[in-house]
């Protein structure tokens, strides 16, 4: 009688505990939804974007890395983990240093992992040199004429210096469709720690819920999403969303049909 009643409390509990984790997978899944679904048919009052890779094209920088790393096209998604790790790292460190700057101490770590020489001046010169001439992707020019006619702000809203997206933004004829420029240099916190959202959100004058970033990386849609913001998901090839994060409201693979939508808004 013991052991069937040890039996039965064992039984109940797991399933008492299985009872009280599967609700909330399942309210989760709910204030996702209910997140998405107030507000999403109201126009965001300031649209923020990425800029590497949302609207600069990143093949000749990605060229450029490759071949310091002997050619290694298979290491490239290491490296941009590994930078983007070590980002992170120095912002939960309360530390800051340029975004390019770690991209090349990233660059000589997975070198050196690999057996690969490579000192600091040709790691800098390989992510650098081109960074700062990338040309835009082919949809975005139109697609940012589009929203400005329609009345929309536009804020970049990037982990690069402000000197280094005012020359890439230059270079690219980018300049003039945006109302400001904002960098993670005047704050010192990388995205996608929230810190850096809010921050934006308050430079600009309003509440998260009125932001909206428009960006190709998985983590920095996560990260918005998770600061309260609104979301679209540029699915450029190779880009994924986080399976752990909230699904944006918006999930193109271009700016082309993500402006078509934003106009709908009212």
């Amino acid at each position: 009688m013991k052991n069937n009643r040890r039996d039965f409390i064992r039984k109940t509990t797991v399933l008492g505990l299985a009872g009280a984790t599967i609700p909330q997978f399942g309210n989760a899944a709910n204030k996702s939804a209910e997140t998405f679904i107030t507000g999403s048919e109201i126009r965001p009052k300031v649209l923020f974007f990425d800029v590497n890779e949302t609207l600069l094209d990143l093949t000749a920088m990605k060229e450029s890395v490759g071949a310091v790393l002997g050619n290694r096209s298979d290491l490239l998604p290491l490296w941009f983990t590994t930078m983007l790790q070590y980002s992170l790292v120095t912002t939960v460190g309360r530390q800051y240093n340029d975004f390019g700057i770690i991209g090349a101490a990233a660059l000589q770590m997975v070198a050196a992992n690999n057996g690969i020489t490579l000192t600091e001046d040709k790691a800098r010169e390989a992510i650098l040199g081109p960074i700062r001439s990338l040309p835009a992707h082919p949809d975005v020019k139109a697609a940012l004429q589009q929203l400005k006619d329609a009345g929309y702000k536009l804020v970049s809203f990037t982990n690069s210096s402000n000197k280094g997206v005012e020359t890439q933004f230059t270079n690219a004829g980018l300049l003039d469709y945006f109302d400001e420029r904002l960098s993670i240099e005047d704050m010192g916190k990388f995205k996608p720690d929230a810190d850096a959202y809010d921050w934006a959100a308050r430079k600009m004058g309003i509440r998260p819920n009125e932001c909206m970033l428009v960006a190709a990386h998985g983590w920095d849609i996560a990260g918005a999403l998770w600061a309260n913001w609104r979301g679209a998901f540029v699915s450029r090839p190779g880009a994924q969303l986080y399976p752990l994060a909230p699904n944006p409201e918006i999930i193109e693979p271009n700016l082309t049909p993500i402006a078509q939508k934003l106009i709908a808004l009212k």
